[in-house]
């Protein structure tokens, strides 16, 4: 029959290994329990102070790994491991751990541990990789760099459409339009796959005469030829004669996954130009003429006449 104070024990052995087993990344690799492995050279860590950073599996952050917990009865000790064979300790891997990757000094470990009274340690959770110095994270620097990515990817802003076009008429509104539709990119930052999904979502007009209309939503729309010279939201009369280059600046929000995650906002917006369109302003000219054609061919303004 198991005593009272067996009992204790058991029950802390056992809160302490369900604590440490959320503190490890371990990757499912089934322990050998037959034997506990000998103690001796290539033994790193000791006690509660050995310690390291891991990846956390769910998050994907860095955090460090805590060993041990107040009245802790146990002490821990890591062992470097051939990820391809848990069995075998470092000196036996044919090469390095090419798994332990994400920062400098990356070690696959398994962890044993004993009783504090004790030199018995066996096997307890592993094999997981850990590293002396936080890795970089990669999430966080593609974060901080996305709008600056953003800004430079070949966005088409779009094209301006005028009706009527090339030619207009002073005093007369111009009906301005824009094509712009949604793009996307896959790009590669820090060595990680980024998608991102650009979407027009505001229009700015400079007419080329000084006059601006926007930053607003609207794209404006074709007119049927039979109303060109109606008024419109992104319509301009000009006062005077000449050409004009027109300049359509498109707004983008943007969107960005990493390695087919979920998408994230871009912060921010990105500003981009369209070639500028030149726009033609003639003048119209009405006179009154009192010759008869029909009488007089020859007459000012009939046809036929030199002008």
């Amino acid at each position: 029959m198991m005593s009272g104070q067996d009992f204790r024990n058991r029950c802390l052995e056992s809160a302490v290994v369900a604590f440490l087993l959320l503190c490890f990344s371990v990757t499912g690799v089934r322990a050998d329990t037959k034997s506990s492995p000998s103690i001796g050279t290539g033994w790193e860590g000791n006690g509660a102070a050995a310690s390291g950073w891991y990846q956390d599996p769910a998050s994907k952050g860095w955090t460090t790994i805590p060993v041990g917990v107040p009245d802790d009865p146990f002490k821990y000790r890591f062992k470097h491991v051939c990820r391809a064979d848990p069995n075998l300790d470092g000196s036996n891997c044919s090469g390095p751990d090419v798994q332990c990757t994400e920062g400098e000094n990356g070690r696959t470990v398994n962890w044993y541990r004993s009783l504090k009274a004790l030199d018995a340690f066996s096997f307890f959770a592993g094999p997981t990789c850990i590293y002396d110095e936080k890795p970089v994270d990669a999430l966080e620097q593609i974060a901080a760099d996305i709008q600056r990515e953003f800004q430079s990817l070949p966005v088409n802003a779009g094209t301006v459409v005028a009706q009527p076009s090339p030619h207009t008429l002073r005093g007369a509104d111009t009906n301005f339009y824009a094509e712009a539709a949604e793009q996307q990119f896959d790009v590669t930052m820090f060595g990680q796959q980024v998608h991102i999904v650009a979407t027009p979502v505001q229009y700015t007009w400079n007419y080329g005469d000084g006059t601006v209309f926007g930053p607003q939503p609207s794209m404006g729309g074709p007119l049927p030829q039979d109303r060109w010279g109606e008024k419109t939201r992104t319509s301009h009369a000009y006062g005077a004669t000449g050409d004009f280059q027109v300049v359509l600046t498109t707004t983008f929000q943007g969107t960005y996954s990493v390695n087919a995650g979920p998408p994230l906002p871009i912060p921010g917006q990105g500003q981009f130009s369209a070639p500028p369109q030149t726009i033609s302003v003639w003048r119209s000219m009405t006179r009154n003429y009192a010759d008869d054609c029909n009488a007089n061919p020859q007459g000012q303004g009939c046809p036929g006449t030199a002008r």
